[in-house]
């Protein structure tokens, strides 16, 4: 699931890219497929950075070769000032009580003019969760705030940044979080979860052309997510 436009950032062979909080590798392996990239992730998730290393070593299609993935922590990020042409945070500022410190950092290793992506749950489909389950933002690894639109643009636009483009994905997956919050978070033997999973996985990996659209006319209405497209200076 790329929740990044990544065709939007024209990135040029010989670019380097950090994808801070990269889990499992979702959006390094789509950056694998562009070439001559320089790609770096970074995770606090040990497990997480296997994996990711483990998926990236078996693709068949991977067109840059420069690719590593380490263990770190984004408000302490091991690298120098202006290391990357483009920086992707994807679905991790909810989970991380010193955000101010990851934005700082983020900003701090982007080249000027660089681009920087930064995606987070919409604050209307959130709400709704927190509303339906408190262990969804209780349990460990929960998300632990909710952003307004304006509130965080503003936090990313007085550190320099200028936002040039936003938009909303994933309107599918807002049920499916909804449905979990109501049926238990951690109840994935649920009928009607298995059910709704299914039908995600086989979604991505189909790509039927009439819930494409469906989707994208969903997206401004219920996306799960909120995306920011920057760039500094």
């Amino acid at each position: 699931m790329i929740t990044v436009d990544i065709p939007d950032l024209k990135l040029k062979p010989g670019s380097a890219v950090l994808d801070a909080g990269c889990g499992s590798g979702r959006h390094l392996r789509a950056l694998a497929k562009l070439p001559g990239l320089t790609i770096v992730g970074v995770d606090r998730n040990a497990k997480d950075v296997d994996d990711a290393i483990r998926a990236l070593g078996e693709m068949p299609d991977a067109l840059s070769g420069d690719v590593s993935v380490i263990c770190g922590d984004i408000t302490k990020l091991p690298f120098a000032d202006g290391a990357f042409d483009c920086v992707i945070c994807s679905e991790v500022l909810e989970h991380i009580p010193a955000h101010e410190a990851a934005l700082g950092e983020l900003v701090r290793v982007l080249k000027p003019q660089g681009n920087l992506v930064v995606s987070v749950p919409r604050y209307f489909s959130e709400r709704i969760c927190w509303m339906i389950s408190s262990a969804y933002s209780s349990d460990e690894g929960g998300h632990i705030r909710i952003y307004k639109k304006k509130h965080l643009e503003k936090m990313l636009t007085t550190r320099g940044m200028r936002c040039w483009k936003v938009n909303y994905k994933h309107a599918l997956h807002a049920p499916y979080w909804w449905l979990k919050c109501l049926v238990g978070i951690k109840n994935d033997a649920n009928i009607f979860v298995r059910l709704y999973h299914k039908f995600l996985v086989w979604d991505m990996f189909s790509k039927p052309r009439a819930l494409r659209v469906l989707e994208e006319a969903l997206n401004p209405l219920i996306g799960k997510s909120i995306v920011f497209y920057l760039k500094k200076g």
